[in-house]
């Protein structure tokens, strides 16, 4: 895996997660409740106090869990939540170690089609159907990996010339068209929200 991400806006941090497919999966984790580029600078941040140039899912499955916790809380830290986070983490390593020898690449290597793709980006501890899709489309918006039938598998978000998701951000530009479909979708979900209250 090598391509150039632009998801962290830090050229040290996107380095990472375009040639590391660990780092990649670990920015999506970490990308929630918290903005876009502090989620996926994270992977960084992590290998950096753990004195390496990338992530290896056996040594995180196997650190001890308050040490590596105590890890992500240092200043500035890693997450909103870095107590929790860390434990999906772990979570998310153990898995990958226990069903792809640790090599998070393999989920995608050789899957057949999308929808398989999906099917095992969906098993992933903390995965959940929106983030396996929008994940998904980023491995085949940005990252070259397109099975079978993958924009149909990853929904919306698969969409050409969308912006919906991280997977569509490439540069500022992109980014700002983005946040402000995110912001549309939150303004319409209040919306609803309230006029489903005035109707009660």
């Amino acid at each position: 895996m090598d391509a150039t991400l632009h998801l962290a806006q830090d050229p040290e941090a996107d380095a990472l997660l375009g040639r590391s497919p660990l780092a990649a999966l670990t920015g999506m984790l970490l990308d929630q409740q918290i903005p876009m580029e502090w989620a996926f600078k994270g992977p960084w941040t992590i290998a950096q106090r753990l004195g390496a140039d990338d992530l290896d899912a056996h040594e995180i499955a196997a650190y001890d869990p308050e040490a590596f916790a105590a890890l992500l809380s240092e200043k500035p830290a890693v997450h909103r939540y870095p107590g929790s986070m860390a434990g999906r983490i772990q979570q998310l390593c153990r898995y990958l170690v226990e069903h792809y020898d640790g090599d998070a690449e393999t989920l995608w290597k050789d899957a057949d089609s999308g929808r398989e793709l999906l099917r095992r980006l969906q098993e992933l501890p903390g995965f959940g159907k929106q983030k396996a899709q929008i994940f998904l489309a980023l491995l085949g918006k940005q990252l070259g990996v397109l099975p079978p039938g993958w924009r149909e598998a990853a929904g919306p978000y698969g969409e050409a010339d969308s912006h919906r998701s991280v997977a569509d951000i490439t540069g500022p530009d992109s980014l700002a068209k983005v946040r402000a479909h995110k912001q549309e979708m939150k303004a319409a979900a209040k919306a609803a929200k309230a006029a489903k209250t005035a109707g009660t």
